[in-house]
């Protein structure tokens, strides 16, 4: 029951409370953003898919803490979920000083990967940590797509992209390090598919 009632709490503190980094956002020294309306609306669409995608790391680790039975791996996936609360908050204030909203369907999305945390952890220890390889993974690569994809001009938003994606990747590698099941070809290729559908409706909604 007290695993259940964490749950709750995380799920209502990620939708409904406004985040709160335990470390300082990242920044360039010494470079001042200046946007344009063009770039300005650019960087918001792609810093809202960012922070949808860290209600997604909370919601998928507090699922597959909920799920192990392993005492130590639960805390292995509490750390992370406490870490990537830096990035909810970080894509957070940074959507609000861009002068937009987070999307619409963070509840849905919570939903969805909070459940899909839950099957991963009851397929066992090795396949729940290859979940977290391949996601992880996935998030890397779709970070630095996004940095590409950032005006060059906004030093603001590209700190808080390469902190991310250089946290993520190393997610990845502990999580590899674990004991992590390789994820059979087919099912990575329906997480890609997955991942597209939410960035692409996230950036408008």
């Amino acid at each position: 029951m007290d695993l259940v009632l964490i749950a709750a709490d995380t799920a209502l503190r990620t939708l409904f409370a406004t985040p709160h980094a335990a470390h300082p956002c990242p920044t360039i020294p010494e470079q001042k953003t200046s946007l344009d309306v063009v770039e300005s609306r650019l960087s918001a669409g792609l810093m809202r898919v960012n922070h949808v995608g860290e209600v997604c790391a909370q919601a998928l680790y507090t699922g597959q803490a909920l799920a192990t039975k392993n005492e130590a791996l639960r805390a292995h996936y509490t750390k992370a979920c406490i870490e990537e609360t830096d990035h909810l908050a970080w894509t957070a204030q940074r959507l609000e000083e861009l002068g937009e909203r987070p999307s619409l369907l963070n509840p849905l999305w919570y939903a969805g990967a909070f459940g899909l945390g839950l099957i991963a952890g009851r397929l066992g220890d090795a396949a729940s940590l290859g979940f977290v390889v391949e996601t992880e993974r996935q998030v890397g690569a779709h970070l630095q797509s996004h940095l590409e994809q950032l005006p060059q001009r906004d030093h603001a938003s590209r700190a808080i992209v390469v902190h991310m994606r250089d946290d993520e990747l190393r997610h990845a590698q502990e999580a590899q390090d674990a004991g992590a099941l390789e994820l059979p070809a087919p099912v990575k290729n329906l997480m890609r598919a997955a991942a597209k559908v939410m960035t692409t409706v996230a950036n408008r909604i």
